[in-house]
């Protein structure tokens, strides 16, 4: 299969490689204009209150302020919670949210006022001078307290029901009632799993302005181009009036898939009629902007005394924080992933989210598909270890396979490679010698986890993707593609892909990217879709115009069209590559022809009606990408501290379309989700004590261990080449197996993270009274 390719499959570098390696990329904070204003936003020192009154006269009085913003000068105070989707999926999917806050404050940070100055001290004294009375309410801050009857109502706005369930979504599947009844061996237990921060590298940030033409035009990295049109909506403003020349990120990882910063400064720039640009500090950000979801999973598992498991029922508790946001999204894959990557006949999930007056939870790498990853691995081991079976065989007798369905009853339309990865991974880690009993002193623990998490965004919200190509006349080429990129190589796979079919290098394809006035909407960078979506967009595109060009090579080479190809720049006869033309001399013959040299190509996804979220039945997602993870830890048995000592990790990629670019994406997916295991946001009725990357804990450099990739090419995906999407798959089941090596090293399971060194050392002492 390789041999057919010359550049796809290739470990060929970005096209902004250099740029990034010497510093010259820039980023939203590399960007000023003349006369640029700062902005800030006040924001609430409370969890749960009522705003009585705020006075902003001080505030504007103060010289240097050009604007002073509260709810009432917001055209439209609500924004949409959509994600970036073309069709209007509703049902209670699409969460509203105040820009900024008036009656209830729902969180701690919720921002109140704006504020336009000449600099940005001036603009923070400013938000000192805002008097805002508040009444203090109790507020609510467990999820399952916020479902209680008498609860502490989040909100009561109009329009807004007088309940904090956001959404309750369920699966049916055969009779789980007399599979139980009928068990061998019944496996019970719950497992939470907490917030967590996205830690990208560059804060959330921008400038906006109003162009010659009124147009409100802002330079804000963001994961979904498509909120102009939200913005134009509370702006009060067509949508052609508001625009975004986006800029590349500096990681993103969900937290950027909300709106940011983007409204306020519209309503800054347009209230002030200057430049302006707001920068959030690393406290505010992570104080203020959406986490991962926190979960409380219950599990009960029956299965046979040969480990066959027969049935599953899980109850699924979600923390929505004050907001809906993404939540009712994120649910239905926490909701659908619960059962795990297996084939059990009978299954019963019940899920439920709730707002709190917590931060509000929406997209983090993994949107759901982690938190249910992490008990549905842990339930394996903890049948595996009643059972006296190992880790791999509990995993290898019950894992779907090709022709298996889902919870759903839908059979995956991709190879599924469960057992293959599963075997490869654990055999990867014991090829490195009989597992120690101790090294260093340290206890040796091994452990596995293995995973599905969907590539594509839900079949139900219609997604599609454009491409626009343009063949130059000296045989170079411009796409133009909205693809926002964050870092991961999402417009360079794209250049790659033209590259190979129109048989020139890599370096003449010219990316224009991240423009809603004047790049085709390729839709979010969300959801493990832009290598699906947009891949195969580029690919219908550059088809048509591959098309023409071997059309008019065959003239000009007096052969038919299926004997030409295109390589190394030149079109050739098939069986005999010394008879060829120039490339750019069938280019410069299609422009005297008349014939078009431009193109722009939609692909789309499978559509899909929106499931009954009581009964939730057949396809949800395109396909779906499987992971396996095998680590060993060290645990000091004094201490309680552990270290991750070597992972191995095996991904069906499908083809890896930039080997590099496909292996970056599973180590550093697997470093990002090692985090899981330990960050601790330090949550307390509403109250985030981790406000600085001091007390918030992420793995470094130092904490990475040794970690052996290996990529199983099985072409089974439905991405272009038979590719599979490895974005978010990449932090899927790391964590699980994380904690089942921890078990295998001292015998002590702990099935709520964070796991600290001082829980860990607890549940030792203890089990060894």
């Amino acid at each position: 299969m390789s041999a057919m390719f010359k550049l796809v499959g290739k470990p060929a570098p970005r096209h902004d490689a250099w740029a990034k390696a010497k510093g010259d990329q820039l980023y939203s904070d590399d960007f000023t204009m003349p006369g640029m204003l700062y902005g800030k936003a006040l924001r609430s020192k409370y969890p749960a209150a009522i705003i009585k009154s705020i006075d902003t006269s001080k505030a504007k009085a103060l010289p240097g302020v050009h604007a002073v913003l509260t709810a009432k000068d917001v055209p439209m105070n609500v924004e949409i919670s959509k994600f970036g989707q073309m069709k209007d999926v509703g049902g209670g999917f699409e969460g509203l949210y105040k820009v900024l806050a008036d009656g209830k404050v729902r969180f701690k940070g919720e921002a109140i006022a704006l504020v336009a100055a000449e600099t940005e001290e001036l603009a923070e004294e400013a938000c000192r001078l805002i008097e805002v009375d508040y009444e203090v309410q109790p507020g609510v801050f467990d999820p399952e307290e916020a479902l209680k009857p008498g609860a502490y109502i989040v909100s009561s706005d109009e329009g807004e029901n007088e309940s904090n369930l956001i959404m309750e979504s369920h699966i049916n599947k055969g009779d789980v009632e007399k599979a139980f009844a009928e068990a061998d061996v019944i496996v019970e237990n719950e497992y939470r799993v907490p917030p967590v921060d996205h830690a990208y590298l560059e804060t959330e940030g921008g400038v906006a302005w109003v162009d010659d033409n009124g147009v409100i035009t802002m330079r804000v990295g963001t994961q979904v181009l498509e909120h102009y049109r939200t913005i134009a909506k509370v702006m009060g403003l067509p949508q052609n009036k508001v625009r975004n020349m986006s800029v590349p990120m500096g990681g993103g990882f969900g937290g950027k898939e909300d709106i940011t910063v983007e409204t306020f400064l519209c309503l800054l720039a347009n209230a002030t009629k200057r430049p302006v640009k707001m920068v959030w500090s690393r406290e505010e950000s992570l104080e203020v902007h959406s986490k991962r979801h926190p979960e409380i999973l219950r599990y009960k598992t029956a299965a046979t005394k040969d480990g066959k498991i027969t049935a599953q029922k899980v109850e699924i508790i979600m923390d929505g924080g004050g907001y809906k946001l993404l939540t009712g999204w994120v649910q239905m894959y926490s909701t659908v992933n619960a059962p795990g990557c297996y084939n059990i006949p009978n299954v019963k999930v019940d899920s439920y989210s709730a707002l709190t007056n917590n931060t509000p939870s929406s997209a983090n790498r993994g949107f759901g598909c982690c938190q249910a990853n992490f008990a549905s691995e842990l339930q394996m081991d903890e049948l595996a270890a009643k059972l006296g079976m190992s880790p791999l065989e509990i995993r290898l007798k019950n894992c779907l396979r090709n022709g298996d369905e889902i919870c759903t009853g839908f059979i995956p339309q991709g190879h599924i490679a469960l057992e293959e990865i599963a075997k490869k991974a654990w055999e990867g880690l014991e090829a490195t010698g009989p597992k120690p009993d101790y090294v260093d002193g340290k206890k040796i623990g091994r452990g596995l986890a293995i995973g599905m998490m969907s590539y594509g965004r839900l079949t139900f919200m219609h997604d599609s993707s454009r491409v626009g190509l343009r063949i130059e006349l000296d045989g170079s080429v411009t796409l133009r593609a909205g693809v926002p990129d964050l870092g991961g190589g999402q417009a360079s796979v794209l250049c790659q892909i033209v590259a190979e079919e129109l048989g020139i290098p890599m370096e003449k394809v010219h990316p224009y990217i991240m423009d809603t006035h004047l790049t085709p909407l390729c839709g979010t960078t969300t959801a493990t879709r832009q290598l699906y979506m947009s891949g195969n967009a580029a690919l219908v595109t550059v088809k048509v115009l591959k098309e023409r060009i071997i059309k008019k090579a065959a003239e000009m080479l007096d052969a038919k069209p299926e004997e030409v190809q295109l390589i190394n720049e030149k079109a050739c006869l098939i069986n005999n590559p010394l008879k060829s033309v120039p490339f750019v001399q069938v280019v410069g013959a299609l422009s005297n022809d008349g014939v078009e040299l431009f193109h722009e190509g939609q692909f789309n996804a499978p559509f899909t009606d929106v499931p009954n979220l009581h009964d939730m039945k057949g396809r949800i997602w395109p396909d779906f990408t499987y992971s396996a993870h095998a680590v060993e830890v060290a645990v000091d048995e004094e201490t309680g501290k552990f270290e991750v000592r070597k992972v191995v990790l095996c991904y069906d990629v499908g083809k890896a379309i930039n080997k590099n670019s496909c292996e970056g994406q599973l180590e550093g997916g697997c470093v990002y989700n090692q985090g899981y295991v330990t960050e601790n946001m330090g949550w307390e009725n509403g109250i985030t004590k981790a406000r600085s990357f001091a007390e918030y804990l992420i793995p470094t450099a130092v904490d990475a261990p040794e970690i052996e990739t290996i990529m199983v090419e099985s072409g089974g995906g439905l991405g272009p080449y038979g590719a599979k999407g490895v974005g978010e798959p990449a932090d899927n089941s790391i964590a699980p197996a994380i904690v089942n090596a921890i078990y295998d090293a001292v015998g002590v399971r702990l099935k709520e993270m964070p796991v600290t060194p001082e829980k860990l050392l607890k549940a030792i002492q203890e089990k060894n009274k």
